[in-house]
């Protein structure tokens, strides 16, 4: 069925993808929302949205606690909406209430990438306030051996791979999430 041109499974469970930064959270969510024909929210941008400045504002202005407490409100109110395709930030689900809320209410995909591929995809960026290292690339490795364990809870891991196109990689999320009772409503 999911396979079929025109026809789409209905969601039943709002997916959120979580991994590391260039793992491609907002390009495979948006092909996935796309895809299922579903709402696409990015964590980040709406938490940007409701306090009208940038992450990097915030954290300064307002500390890394303060950004976390959004995070989490932002994250339930889009898993208590419209089933949809949410991104979060690559920090999001080390807080363990973030992880069970998004157990219970939703779907958890890791979006696995190894460090080069990641490096290769964020090393150009300035975007990045968590690399603004003397080693960028050295860190990036430490918040892989740090986030990584944690990662792996997720409910559904999907590993990237360098030469597939966003959509493929949307692809492969669907068949994962397909095997998944209660993420599809059964026709």
């Amino acid at each position: 069925m999911a396979g079929e041109e025109g026809v789409h499974p209905r969601l039943q469970k709002t997916i959120v993808l979580v991994g590391m930064m260039g793992a491609g959270k907002t390009a495979v969510g948006t092909a996935l929302a796309r895809a299922l024909k579903v709402p696409f929210h990015d964590s980040d941008e709406e938490i940007v949205k409701a306090a009208q400045r940038s992450v990097a504002e915030i954290f300064e202005r307002d500390g890394e606690p303060f950004f976390r407490a959004r995070e989490s409100e932002v994250i339930e109110r889009l898993l208590t909406g419209t089933p949809g395709v949410v991104s979060t930030g690559g920090g999001a689900f080390m807080a363990e209430a973030n992880r069970e809320m998004i157990a219970r209410l939703g779907i958890s995909v890791w979006l696995k990438a190894e460090l080069e591929l990641l490096w290769n995809r964020v090393k150009n960026k300035t975007t990045r306030p968590l690399l603004r290292t003397a080693d960028p690339k050295a860190t990036l490795a430490g918040l892989i051996d740090k986030r990584y364990p944690v990662y792996a809870l997720a409910q559904v891991a999907v590993e990237a791979e360098p030469g597939l196109s966003i959509e493929q990689m949307a692809q492969k999320v669907i068949e994962a999430l397909t095997a998944e009772p209660g993420v599809f409503a059964e026709d």
